[in-house]
C-alpha cells in the first residue's frame, strides 16, 4: 500500500475560478445506512443527527413497510456541486447514482447516470443534473425514473460536497486501489487543490479527504472521461462503505456533525434501523454499473450524452431483477 508520506508532492498554486463538475456522492447516505447502530448511548447520538437532516416526503412511511418486509429497496444517491470554494447557492446534482439493495441475493448495485443524459423535465429537455436546481430532489428523481421507466421506492440521499473532505477524515481514511495512472496537477479540475497527487494502476493508496476528492474528480486524463470519474466514484464509496463497519469510527462527534451540515434525506430512523439489522450482508457485496451514451450536441444545452434505448432497456432490466423478490 502507498501512503501519502511517501508520494505526495505538495505545490501552491494560483486559485482560479473554474465550476468544478463532481461531487462524491453520497458518502454519508451509505455510511448510514451501513452502520447504524450497536449499542443506545451510539443510537442516541446517530438519532439525534438523523433528526436535523431528515425531510420526509410521500415515499417514507411505505419505505418504512418495505424494509420492515426485509424486501428488496432501491435509492437515488446525488450529489450536489456546493458546498466548497465558496459555493452556497443551490447546485446540480453532478453525481446520481442509483442503488438497490437484495437482502435475499445480498447484493447491492450501484448505477451511476452521466450529468449530462438528456432528459426531458416539465416539457423542457435538459440535461439530468439541472433536474434538482429546476425543482428538488422529488423533481431529480422523478426525472430518472422516467428515465429508467423505474421506481424508486426507499428514498434519497442528497449531500452537498462541502463535507466530503471531513467526512472521509473522520472515519479514518479510506483504502482504494487506482484503476489507471494519472497526476492532479495540471488538470484544471484540481486548479484550487493545494496538493497535487500522482497514482499508479493496480497501487493501492491510503487516502485523506483531500485526496479522495482529488481521485474523485479527475476527468481529463481518464480515456474513459467523466464515465471513468463516475467508477471511481464508486470505489470511494465502497472503501467508506468498508470502514464505517467500525462503530467507534462512525459514531464519532466529528462525523455526526458533517452530517448535520451537508446532508438531507427522506429516510427514517425506522427504515435506517431495519437496514443496519437486516440488510447489512447486502453491502458486503457492491456490483458497479453505468449508463453509456453518445455525445452529441444540442444547442443551448452545450455537449449531452444521448442513452440509446437498447442501453436504456439494458439498466431497467438489470435494476428490475435486482428488485424482483
Amino acid at each position: 500500500m502507498v501512503t501519502r508520506k511517501e508520494t505526495r508532492q505538495a505545490r501552491n498554486k494560483p486559485k482560479k475560478s473554474h465550476k468544478v463538475r463532481t461531487t462524491i456522492l453520497v458518502i454519508i447516505g451509505l455510511l448510514i445506512l451501513a452502520g447504524v447502530g450497536t449499542g443506545a448511548f451510539a443510537y442516541y447520538k446517530m438519532n439525534r443527527t438523523i433528526t436535523k437532516i431528515q425531510n420526509p416526503s410521500k415515499l417514507t412511511k411505505k419505505a418504512d413497510e418495505i424494509t420492515a418486509a426485509k424486501k428488496p429497496v432501491s435509492y437515488l444517491l446525488l450529489g450536489t456541486d456546493t458546498g466548497e470554494l465558496g459555493r452556497d447557492y443551490k447546485g446540480r446534482t453532478d453525481s446520481l447514482i442509483v442503488m438497490t439493495v437484495n437482502p435475499k441475493n445480498k447484493t447491492t448495485t450501484m448505477t451511476s447516470i452521466a450529468r449530462d443524459t438528456l432528459v426531458t423535465v416539465g416539457g423542457q429537455q435538459m440535461k439530468i443534473n439541472a433536474a434538482y436546481a429546476y425543482g428538488n430532489a422529488d423533481s431529480a428523481q422523478e426525472a430518472v425514473e422516467n428515465l429508467l421507466n423505474i421506481k424508486i421506492n426507499g428514498g434519497y440521499v442528497l449531500i452537498n460536497m462541502g463535507g466530503l473532505v471531513k467526512m472521509v477524515d473522520a472515519v479514518g481514511g479510506v483504502d482504494v486501489k487506482s484503476p489507471l495512472t494519472f497526476t492532479t496537477e495540471g488538470d484544471d479540475t484540481q486548479a484550487d487543490s493545494k496538493s497535487q497527487y500522482s497514482f499508479n494502476e493496480g497501487q493501492t493508496y491510503h487516502m485523506d479527504g483531500n485526496e479522495a476528492l482529488a481521485f474523485s474528480r479527475m476527468r481529463h486524463s481518464d480515456p474513459n472521461g467523466d464515465y471513468g470519474r463516475q467508477m471511481r466514484q464508486q470505489l470511494i464509496i465502497q472503501a467508506v462503505l468498508k470502514n464505517s463497519a467500525n462503530i467507534g469510527t462512525v459514531f464519532n462527534d466529528s462525523l455526526l456533525n458533517t452530517l448535520s451540515n451537508n446532508v438531507q434525506t427522506d429516510i427514517s430512523t425506522a427504515s435506517m434501523r431495519n437496514l443496519a439489522l437486516s440488510y447489512r450482508s447486502a453491502f458486503g457485496n457492491i456490483q458497479q454499473d453505468q449508463m453509456r451514451g453518445t455525445t452529441q450536441s444540442m444547442g443551448n444545452l452545450g455537449s449531452v450524452e444521448v442513452m440509446s434505448p437498447s442501453e436504456i432497456a439494458r439498466v431497467h432490466n438489470i435494476i428490475s431483477k435486482q428488485m424482483s423478490e
